[in-house]
């Protein structure tokens, strides 16, 4: 086999220049268009990389957002619970304390009730019995009774002081004598006997007769009332009662 040195060299500087050219007009702005494709896709990847941490990181802040939200709506769920709580208590202690006042004042006005029903059923049993007695009393007029309250008056003008008998039985005083019945004129006389004799001196004495007294015989005067009936007593022995039942 025979080599062409001559189409060899040829061919070889042929491929020289060829690779001389390709390297200048072809491989060199080949490869400055890839470098500056890397370089637009890398800095594509390095924004696209930057917005990725940037919405990793917003993403982050929304759940830390979030979070703080569940603990503000806990906090806030808490809060509304333990003031309805305690909205609750003062609304059972006011509510209580509403009771118990009403029950207070429901007693006090039961208890009023109860005592003036108490006391009106006292005074109309203190009425009924001093009409009771009245009724009994008015039976019992007669000589003996009314001999009793004569007895009666005459110890009570003996136990007045000397300076009001004088005064009362002085010249010109008028002195009423008051009985549940007229007297008979001989038991008139014989009664202003009897009263002379306990002022010790002779007033003029007038007598006169009211059935209210029931029983009894009054001396009634300017500056004295004696008072010696059954009427008399009667009206004491009810206002004793009626402040006896008194609260």
């Amino acid at each position: 086999m025979t080599i062409d040195w001559w189409t060899l060299g040829i061919q070889t500087v042929n491929v020289v220049i060829l690779i001389w050219l390709l390297e200048r007009f072809f491989w060199r702005p080949v490869a400055a268009m890839i470098e500056q494709r890397r370089a637009t896709a890398q800095r594509i990847l390095d924004e696209a990389e930057g917005k990725r941490s940037q919405a990793i990181a917003a993403l982050a802040k929304i759940e830390q957002t979030r979070a703080g939200f569940a603990r503000e709506r806990e906090a806030i769920l808490a809060a509304a619970h333990e003031a309805a709580e305690l909205a609750r208590a003062a609304r059972l202690g006011e509510a209580a304390k509403e009771a118990a006042a009403l029950l207070a004042e429901v007693k006090t006005v039961m208890e009023k009730e109860k005592s003036l029903a108490d006391k009106a059923w006292s005074e109309r049993a203190s009425h009924l019995a001093v009409e009771i007695a009245e009724r009994l009393a008015a039976r019992l007029d007669g000589p003996a009774v009314r001999a009793s309250f004569l007895s009666w008056l005459l110890k009570e003008i003996r136990a007045l002081p000397d300076p009001v008998r004088q005064a009362v039985a002085a010249n010109g005083v008028a002195l009423e004598a008051i009985s549940a019945t007229p007297l008979a004129p001989a038991d008139e006389e014989r009664y202003r006997e009897r009263i002379s004799d306990a002022f010790g001196a002779h007033p003029l004495i007038v007598f006169k007769a009211d059935p209210a007294l029931i029983a009894g015989l009054e001396l009634h005067g300017p500056h004295l009332a004696v008072r010696n009936s059954w009427r008399a007593d009667l009206t004491q022995i009810l206002a004793d009662l009626t402040h006896d039942n008194r609260p």
